[in-house]
């Protein structure tokens, strides 16, 4: 699926309604996002986060690896793989434990490798201008027929 949003609100909406779907599946769910600085990556995960943890506040965990929301369901941890310069580094900070645990986004998914689960969804932001992006969702069927 592919759609153009034209403000950070619209960018937004399409993470809440993304995670309407995550939130009802049984399984946890991985989504792994690609989009340059400045994207909206963060804006995405705003929107999911108040579905899957209501009342949690949403910041680039750009230092600190990872941040875990624990207001919803199930965990939500929110992953800024940025600065991984090895897929080794995933092991030092128990990322298959996190991934088992919970839902999980991660931002700078380009630098997991083969840690990227098989059944992820995939979200790619490219930047169109000030507001405009388009972005476009893999792996999520139920988002299409919504639409």
């Amino acid at each position: 699926m592919e759609i153009i949003t034209h403000s950070t609100s619209e960018t937004e909406a399409l993470g809440i309604r993304l995670a309407q779907i995550i939130r009802d599946r049984e399984e946890p769910v991985f989504v792994a996002m690609y989009g340059d600085l400045g994207a909206g990556k963060t804006v995405f995960v705003r929107g999911l986060a108040s579905v899957l943890s209501p009342g949690s506040r949403v910041k680039s965990p750009t230092y600190t690896i990872v941040n875990e929301y624990r207001k919803g369901n199930r965990p939500l941890f929110h992953f800024d793989l940025y600065r991984i310069g090895d897929t080794s580094e995933l092991d030092g900070f128990g990322f298959e434990e996190y991934v088992a645990g919970g839902d999980c986004i991660a931002e700078w998914s380009e630098h997991i490798g083969d840690y990227l689960p098989d059944d992820a969804v995939i979200v790619k932001i490219e930047k169109l201008g000030e507001e405009e992006r388009r972005i476009t969702v893999t792996g999520c069927p139920e988002l299409e027929e919504d639409a």
